[in-house]
């Protein structure tokens, strides 16, 4: 077997040839496996599966890169390349235009409500968690704007502006585009146009790396987090505080069986969704929290989890999960309604 130094000249030299061929893999292979800690070998290797089409095996190759060391610019910058290659490769395909004459060509309006959505797979919950924040909403805002366009066609959305509207807030769409928001690693979420402190009509994307399993959200949210404008947060926890009248009283029953059936979980702070609680026990959570300032974000509404067949064929489906969104809030929109008209 040749030397591990031998073996690392000959995978520099089909570096520098740009050969990340079958020969290339199994020299940078043969490498990692006498000796572990070579980070050049790790990377070498990552690089063949990638051009090779292998894109999982790319990734566990680089997170042993970035493993031993987090600051390994080349490796950053091929993460980024192999969730370009996923997403290309999970991007929904479009079915062939046939040019129609114009006198019978469909409104605009209707051409536009029928573009193709794409779902959230595997690929995409792989680039949330493996991409910084600013990384993954560059990768995955487009697909996100693209549902949030798509609610926003939807029967509610426009009972949902009309009640912000008779409460004296502004706003002709539910959400607008470009609103998208990277949070902590691996999430990023979105919410109704001017709602940040008002009760939000939040959607929310997880990665498993860090938050434990891949999920989306769909609900109720309230910022709480300090951000040099008391008044804001004031705002924000008042309208908290109606929200626990209105769960401890005519909504409590309701709301416990709706979460019991809908797959309905409560979130606190940077904690993953609170799937250990049984419904009464969520509401009682929600109703006995008295210092949400110190917790900063409450979330109530549904779940879907990648780790669940049901859930995940969802997900992949574009079409699907905009209808779920806009079930998972129509069910909610009287209960955000009574927030506004108190």
């Amino acid at each position: 077997m040749p030397s591990v130094a031998e073996l690392q000249q000959r995978a520099i030299d089909y570096a520098k040839l740009g050969d990340f061929g079958p020969q290339a893999l199994d020299t940078n292979l043969q490498l990692t496996r006498v000796a572990p800690a070579n980070e050049g070998a790790w990377t070498r290797l990552s690089r063949c599966y990638m051009e090779g089409g292998q894109l999982d095996h790319a990734t566990a190759a680089l997170d042993t890169v970035l493993q031993l060391n987090p600051q390994n610019t080349i490796a950053r910058s091929l993460q980024i390349e192999v969730t370009r290659r996923r997403m290309a490769a999970s991007a929904p395909v479009r079915a062939a235009r046939t040019r129609v004459p114009r006198t019978t060509r469909a409104p605009r309006e209707a051409r536009t409500k029928g573009a193709a959505l794409g779902g959230f797979g595997r690929a995409e919950f792989v680039a949330l968690g493996q991409l910084a924040p600013a990384a993954a909403l560059e990768a995955l805002g487009g697909r996100i704007e693209a549902l949030l366009m798509a609610i926003n066609e939807r029967p509610f959305a426009g009972r949902a502006v009309e009640t912000r509207n008779r409460a004296g807030q502004s706003g002709a769409r539910l959400y607008r585009r470009n609103t998208i928001q990277a949070g902590a690693p691996g999430y990023l979420h979105a919410f109704h146009q001017g709602g940040r402190r008002e009760p939000q009509l939040n959607i929310g994307f997880f990665s498993s790396t860090p938050w434990g399993r891949d999920a989306v959200r769909a609900g109720i949210g309230f910022d709480f987090k300090s951000d040099g404008t008391p008044p804001e947060q004031e705002r924000a926890l008042a309208y908290f505080a109606q929200f626990q009248q209105l769960v401890a009283g005519p909504w409590r029953g309701f709301l416990s069986q709706w979460m019991g059936g809908a797959g309905g979980f409560i979130q606190l702070g940077d904690r993953p969704p609170a799937t250990d609680l049984l419904p009464n026990e969520a509401l009682s959570a929600l109703i006995g929290c008295q210092a949400p300032t110190e917790i900063g974000w409450v979330f109530f509404g549904r779940w879907l989890f990648a780790d669940r067949s049901h859930d995940a064929d969802i997900l992949a489906d574009g079409r699907r999960l905009v209808t779920w969104t806009e079930g998972s809030l129509s069910d909610l929109l009287p209960l955000w309604g009574s927030l506004y008209r108190s």
